[in-house]
């Protein structure tokens, strides 16, 4: 079987992709969540002209000359209006956020006021009409369009939502993936390891990329190397509803792998298998019904690098949101050899340099290494067949963190 190229692998994964369907959340739990349809104002913001300082709401025409002495009629503060008008000559204490008193049409700020006793004060500096004052309407006016479909609820939309009186939220469903550790090797971390023995890692950074994607995860465990058992762990997996179901190990060729037996005797309807990258080339995808089934090689480093590259674009993707390129510019912090057919994913330090972002590649890349990868800020994209670069030369690098 020939060996697929990264960007074809990915363009059939991706086809016909759609998000989840929609669900309804509460305010407090939408962060980070992608709005399911476009939001309009439900209110007026402010809803009444207010102030926006600290000081005394007056009439312009009363304080075109100062210093000019006005009597003093009472306070406004936020929640709390003032009940009367302001006459010429009068004036009204007034706070910050507080509705503007009718008469009144600009404010005089309690730096530029002298009060003189209880009932008068004194203005020493004009203010023009509408001075200091937010007019209604200033933010917003109920029914604008605020929020667009796709927007990813951040700190500020979930701001906005909340002031345009929204106490819930139409928002896309958050992708289940299911992840699948397999292995008679693999014990979990804590064990005591005996002869032959590791301790599983994949599943905990997968899971992790799969959370920061915005997904939900469901940690199935370690499935020994027995058919019969990885088919039932694949099953809860689909009962549970799994968007998508990640396997790591087991998706290769040799005759203890056994993930792809179990997936295309289930139904699995293989998109591919074998990819000309490295690390990652055992990496394989294919749909069960409406499941996607990734199988990540096992690896350590193979397994993230690519949830970096397949898993994270597909669960965008069923969460809603826009396909971004993170791949940046760079140059080579060191010389690098000719690359061979597989499209090659170098970890390496990046740093800014005055010219701009410098990567150097680590001396090692053996796929069992997660040291390095931990201590990796980016993988150098070298595509296939490129020819020896000496330092200094332009690259494409996609950073981890």
């Amino acid at each position: 079987m020939a060996l697929l190229p990264v960007a074809e692998a990915l363009e059939r994964m991706l086809v016909d992709v759609r998000a989840c369907g929609t669900e309804t959340v509460p305010l407090a739990e939408a962060a980070g969540r992608v709005l399911a349809e476009p939001l309009a104002a439900l209110r007026t913001q402010p809803p009444f002209a207010a102030s926006a300082m600290d000081g005394y709401a007056v009439r312009a025409s009363d304080v075109e000359r100062t210093p000019a002495q006005l009597s003093m009629m009472g306070a406004a503060a936020a929640g709390r209006q003032f009940a009367g008008s302001v006459a010429t000559g009068e004036a009204v204490r007034i706070f910050t956020g507080a509705p503007v008193p009718e008469g009144a049409d600009t404010i005089a700020i309690q730096e530029n006021v002298r009060v003189i006793d209880e009932t008068t004060i004194e203005v020493l500096e004009s203010v023009a009409v509408g001075r200091h004052i937010r007019a209604r309407g200033l933010d917003f006016s109920e029914g604008d369009r605020l929020l667009e479909r796709q927007r990813t609820l951040d700190p500020a939309a979930l701001s906005l939502a909340a002031a345009a009186n929204y106490p819930h939220l139409p928002v896309i469903k958050r992708p289940l993936v299911a992840v699948i550790a397999t292995g008679d090797e693999l014990l979990p971390p804590g064990s005591i390891a005996g002869p032959g023995q590791i301790i599983a890692s994949n599943s905990y950074g997968v899971a992790a990329i799969a959370l920061q994607a915005g997904a939900q995860v469901l940690d199935l465990g370690i499935v020994p190397d027995r058919l019969e058992l990885i088919e039932v762990a694949i099953g809860k997996a689909l009962a549970a509803g799994a968007d998508v179901v990640v396997t790591l190990g087991g998706a290769s060729v040799g005759d203890h792998d056994l993930v792809h037996r179990a997936l295309t005797g289930l139904g699995m309807e293989l998109g591919f298998w074998k990819i000309a990258m490295r690390p990652g080339k055992p990496l394989m995808f294919g749909l069960l019904d409406d499941t996607r089934c990734l199988g990540l090689p096992g690896n350590p480093v193979a397994s993230l690098v690519c949830s970096h590259l397949f898993l994270k674009p597909l669960l965008a993707r069923l969460a809603g949101r826009p396909d971004v390129d993170e791949t940046i510019d760079a140059t080579l912090g060191a010389d690098m050899p000719a690359n061979d057919i597989r499209q090659d994913y170098v970890r390496a330090h990046l740093v800014q340099t005055e010219s701009g972002p410098s990567a150097t590649p680590f001396n090692t890349q053996d796929s069992s290494m997660l040291r390095t990868m931990a201590e990796a800020r980016c993988l150098i994209i070298r595509e296939p067949h490129a020819p020896a670069a000496p330092a200094g030369t332009r690259c494409r690098v996609l950073p981890l963190r």
